[in-house]
């Protein structure tokens, strides 16, 4: 038997997470609406379509302009090709405002790893330290609060 994913088919077929899709749909419906679970499905495979529909029409506009890989402005261009223009800016936007936060993620993460770093005293000191709480630990009793002598020699 064939390994199922989550919408029934077997693995080598494309398909969404569920539980997302499940969330997204119930987002978009009132409160006191309901959704049957083989409607949940049906709307899932016709998402998927629809992607497979606008990720082979990108293709084809990439193909086009006699490039290799698919761009932003080849999925614009599809949705237009597809009859969907109405979405094209709201689209847009939404491409916009991922990239904004792609970047500002990215900062946040540069600026953590830039203050990740220490000297390697400053690191063999926190060593030191974790190690000595760690000891403490084990054995039961107080973390020590004394800092380890940096200026130690491992010298004998």
């Amino acid at each position: 038997m064939e390994p199922m994913d989550i919408v029934g088919k077997a693995k080598e077929d494309a398909s969404l997470p569920k539980a997302t899709m499940t969330k997204i749909i119930k987002e978009m419906l009132p409160p006191d609406v309901r959704v049957a679970r083989d409607t949940q499905d049906l709307l899932i495979e016709c998402c998927v379509e629809f992607i497979n529909l606008l990720s082979s029409e990108s293709n084809e506009v990439c193909g086009r302009e006699e490039r290799r890989t698919i761009a932003p402005e080849h999925v614009l261009k599809a949705l237009g090709g597809l009859g969907f223009g109405e979405y094209i800016e709201e689209v847009y936007a939404a491409y916009e405002q991922h990239k904004v936060e792609t970047m500002q993620d990215s900062l946040k993460g540069a600026k953590l790893s830039n203050r990740a770093e220490m000297t390697e005293e400053e690191a063999l000191a926190e060593q030191q330290r974790m190690f000595a709480e760690a000891r403490a630990r084990m054995n039961g009793g107080a973390i020590a609060s004394k800092q380890p002598d940096t200026d130690q020699s491992f010298e004998s």
